[in-house]
């Protein structure tokens, strides 16, 4: 489709055909699913990091999630189940360290047993098999772990996601430009998109597309779109088990079903170190991956959108617990002997933090599923956290087909 019309389309003063904005792995899977669906299109991934993956893909826990947690019929569902099963096949195509381990989601008291029924239903309307456990089954899978019931989900997996980037970013022979901060943006109608970077490169494409996560509300009000939410930035605080022995593979709480946070986990990944967490904190900054990372531009921008304040007196109980959890090492360690009695306090090793770029409507709504948007000449990624990395490749044929859909249009006589 594309492929021919751009081929003899090329030039009119444009450098590439398609300009991506945003080195993780949701840009880096477009470039891809775009060079493959239509060889020739001249893709450019504009990053503002010296490297890919330095954010959101790169300070997760590495979990592959099969899908259990997420609305049937919804994007999440839909993209983390087939694209679990992708993930795997790629890491094996291309010697990606990976490993299918299964995981225990466990309730650990008796209001939860509900709630871990729930997510079974939930599970199979979305086609993925788990097993029901019984407190006495729970030691069968990992031996320190305590409950009254549990369901084992054998389709969850880790991975190296930050090797998966790479991958996708030698893949896909798009221009990979790192160091490029998008400063300016100017849409014209019929003609296309113009990109200034901060070090003055003007690029010219026909179509652009915003995968920039932490900052892609800020890049669409940059193309002159309203996007009709903000990022509010989450803080997910790790420790690494100095006692790796005590978990055998990935173990889950009850989530609460208010919240699209998965609650404090064990997470053996792939280089056989434990990490536990994350809690969710709002940061400081969309890059506060500390509390003394302070950007006030940002934290007033974060404070002045009224979804702000509606989720803090909507959830500040929740809020205040995450909160004791985070400047409270003992407080942390309680949450985890839940699940793992016999957890100290010094067996918790500080480890680094991610953040989470959430969307939040102006009414305090948490956008749920993933948001992807369209305006003239781009397409906006606005809500891609968490199962995003698994759920990279088909988010990135989805937005790929969105892409060259546009510059079809774009270059029909």
């Amino acid at each position: 489709m594309a492929q021919v019309r751009t081929a003899s389309a090329r030039g009119a003063g444009h450098d590439c055909d398609v300009l991506v904005v945003g080195g993780g792995i949701v840009g880096l899977s477009t470039a891809y699913a775009i060079t493959r669906a239509a060889p020739g299109t001249r893709v450019t991934v504009l990053e503002k990091e010296p490297g890919p993956a330095r954010h959101q893909t790169g300070r997760n826990s590495g979990v592959i999630h099969s899908g259990v947690y997420y609305r049937p019929g919804s994007l999440k569902a839909r993209y983390a189940v087939r694209g679990a099963a992708e993930m795997v096949k790629f890491c094996a195509e291309y010697g990606i360290p990976h490993a299918v381990t299964g995981k225990l989601i466990v309730a650990t008291e008796r209001a939860e047993l509900p709630r871990l029924h729930a997510l079974v239903q939930r599970a199979r309307k979305n086609g993925i098999p788990v097993r029901e456990l019984g407190a006495a089954q729970i030691p069968e899978h990992e031996p320190e772990v305590r409950g009254l019931a549990a369901i084992h989900v054998g389709t969850t997996g880790v991975c190296d996601y930050v090797a998966v980037a790479r991958q996708l970013a030698h893949a896909s022979g798009a221009e990979i430009r790192y160091g490029a901060e998008v400063r300016h943006v100017d849409r014209r109608p019929g003609l296309g998109v113009a990109v200034r970077t901060r070090s003055g490169d003007v690029l010219r494409a026909r179509v652009m597309v915003n995968c920039a996560g932490l900052h892609c509300d800020e890049i669409a009000r940059l193309t002159g779109d309203d996007p009709g939410m903000r990022i509010v930035p989450f803080r997910g605080e790790y420790y690494e088990l100095a006692r790796p022995e005590l978990v055998r593979g990935l173990v889950y709480p009850v989530p609460d079903p208010a919240f699209p946070f998965l609650g404090v986990h064990l997470t053996r990944g792939i280089d056989g170190g434990v990490h536990i967490g994350p809690n969710a904190v709002p940061a400081l900054a969309r890059e506060g991956y500390g509390w003394g990372v302070v950007r006030p531009r940002e934290l007033g921008a974060t404070l002045a959108w009224p979804g702000s304040w509606r989720i803090a007196r909507r959830h500040w109980r929740y809020g205040a617990g995450e909160l004791r959890r985070s400047l409270s090492k003992a407080a942390f360690t309680t949450a985890v002997r839940r699940l793992l009695p016999a957890v100290t306090e010094d067996d918790l090793v500080a480890a680094p933090a991610g953040v989470r770029a959430q969307a939040v409507l102006a009414d305090g709504t948490l956008v749920d599923d993933f948001l992807i948007r369209e305006a003239a000449h781009t397409v906006h990624v606005l809500n891609a956290p968490s199962p995003a990395a698994t759920a990279s490749l088909p988010i990135g044929r989805e937005v790929g087909r969105r892409a060259l859909a546009m510059l079809e249009e774009a270059v029909r006589p």
